[in-house]
């Protein structure tokens, strides 16, 4: 075969792997909040994790991915390591169904396929539907890029030395030793299994010299994650190791069961006409079985990883000045990023509302300490602020649905609402200490004013968090905060007046004053703000 031979096989394996990116990416933004269900309400029992596993996988089309979400799950403390290990069964189970897809013949309606993709992407206005035309588009080049994979290889079966190359693999460690170092170098166990199954179109290979190389691809498909979970914690790393246990355990078995009986032989029995349909039912078969297999034994597994990571799990301390609930490799599922980031600024909300209730208690009661606690918490809501910002800069790049872009949209502006209600919680404590340091002295009136705009203030601000954090509010609900924030701004207005008058009437001095001021001003932004955090969730619901 010449040098343009080989491009073409390139070439058709890059058709293939586009062709699963796009029918990933579009399933990915239309299953997206069906996605986030499941993570996160299905987990709870390892035989619907291992389920939760399948779907996400055949949804995102890579066993590798997954995983690596989930690294990122444990990691961002989402998910334990029990859940995880279902899932991380189940995916294996979903990677085979685009080898399943592939062993179709297809070819001759393909360029159709993509054809009617193609028009649904650039004539329909609906993000849905441009979804739905990516996922055809990415259906037809899957075929296509099969279809010329198989061709371009049709002259290596005059390959006296490429034919050759092919029988070694019968050899059983040289098939898993070609299988796992070809999956870690492409990172695609569904880019091995599509090349076979075109290999075996061409008829250039049978089941026999291909088997131990289906084996030694799942072995290689744990290279990703194992490489994902470096910088993870202890318990986010075991699970990278638990999914390479469960292949290396599966992958000895089958070899066993290979080399010991005529697995093979059935195999080709069931499907006679088709190498590509039995390169698949193998996959199939080997991942389910594994799966039944070892799922009963989870507990063992778990074990098993704290003897290669050893050390106490690291339990997530949800007031350490750090993110909880992002983690970079969840950016491989973008709908579960943007739930994750929901959370995160749903966390520093109420970081921000306790920090006013510590703030203005302080002001009353003249305590330095709860000053010094405001101005530690402080410190870990401008952290949060910038962290999540950039979070949300990474995410507003990936290919979300127009709902979660509106979400992304709105989550700017609430971060930056959220900032400020700490800053105006400091403004407050520098007029505490202030009054501490007895270089002004408020009067009772005063004293009384500012507790009556504060006890609406606290209102409004923990009915703000209750609507973000539920992300649902009625009617009502808004004009409940529109009125609470209208009767803030008319008693402001009311007793900046009495002030004045108090300042005639030389019944407090001008520091007094200053102080009284400050505050007022203040507690009236903290209601703004808190105000637009309420309202924020209007961008993408409609009421």
């Amino acid at each position: 075969m010449n040098f343009t031979g080989y491009l073409n096989i390139l070439g058709g394996l890059g058709i293939f792997l586009l062709g699963v990116k796009l029918m990933s990416d579009g399933l990915e933004v239309i299953a997206g909040s069906k996605l986030k269900i499941l993570i996160e309400k299905l987990t709870k029992n390892k035989y619907m994790a291992a389920l939760v596993g399948v779907i996400v996988t055949a949804v995102i089309h890579s066993s590798a991915v997954t995983t690596v979400m989930v690294v990122g799950f444990i990691n961002a403390g989402i998910m334990n390591l029990k859940q995880a290990v279902g899932v991380i069964m189940g995916s294996n189970i979903g990677t085979t169904i685009t080898g399943l897809m592939a062993s179709l013949d297809l070819s001759l309606v393909a360029p159709g396929i993509i054809c009617l993709g193609v028009t649904m992407l650039f004539f329909m206005s609906k993000n849905f539907y441009k979804s739905l035309g990516q996922i055809i588009t990415g259906f037809g080049m899957l075929f296509f890029g099969l279809d010329f994979m198989g061709k371009s290889m049709e002259p290596l079966r005059n390959s006296q030395t490429f034919v050759n190359l092919m029988a070694s693999f019968r050899n059983p460690f040289l098939g898993l030793f070609a299988g796992l170092i070809i999956t870690a170098i492409l990172h695609s166990s569904t880019a091995v299994i599509g090349v076979l199954q075109s290999l075996a179109k061409a008829g250039v290979v049978d089941l026999k010299s291909v088997v131990f190389i289906i084996y030694g691809q799942n072995v290689g498909t744990c290279v990703t994650a194992l490489m994902a979970s470096t910088g993870a914690n202890k318990t986010a790393k075991r699970s990278a190791v638990i999914h390479l246990l469960f292949n290396v355990i599966g992958t000895l078995i089958f070899l066993l069961i290979t080399l010991v009986m005529p697995f093979t032989s059935w195999i080709e029995c069931i499907a006679r006409e088709s190498v590509k349909a039995q390169i698949s039912l193998i996959h199939l078969i080997f991942n389910i079985v594994t799966t039944l297999l070892l799922l009963p034994f989870d507990n063992i597994l778990i074990k098993m990883s704290s003897k290669f990571i050893k050390g106490k799990d690291e339990a997530i301390n949800k007031n350490n000045q750090d993110l909880i609930y992002l983690d970079n490799r969840i950016l491989n599922a973008p709908a579960i990023a943007v739930s994750q980031v929901l959370k995160e600024v749903n966390r520093m909300a109420r970081l921000s509302q306790n920090n006013f209730e510590v703030a203005i208690s302080s002001f009353f009661e003249k305590n330095k300490n709860k000053i010094k606690e405001v101005y530690e918490r402080e410190k870990t809501i401008d952290y949060l602020s910038r962290m999540i910002t950039e979070y949300l800069v990474k995410v507003n790049g990936l290919d979300i649905s127009d709902t979660d872009k509106k979400i992304v949209g709105s989550l700017f502006h609430v971060v930056s609402d959220i900032e400020r209600i700490g800053d105006h919680c400091e403004n407050i404590c520098e007029s505490s200490e202030i009054i501490i340091s007895g270089k002004a002295k408020l009067s009772f009136e005063a004293l009384n004013e500012i507790k009556n705009i504060k006890n609406l203030v606290l209102q409004i601000i923990k009915e703000a968090v209750i609507i973000f954090s539920h992300r649902k509010a009625s009617t009502n609900d808004f004009k409940n905060i529109s009125y609470i924030e209208d009767s803030i701004d008319e008693k402001t207005e009311s007793f900046r007046g009495h002030y004045i008058e108090r300042l005639n009437n030389k019944k407090c001095t001008a520091i007094s004053g200053a102080v009284f001021l400050d505050v007022l001003t203040n507690l009236e932004r903290i209601a703004d703000h808190a105000t637009n955090i309420a309202f924020s969730i209007k961008k993408y619901k409609a009421y």
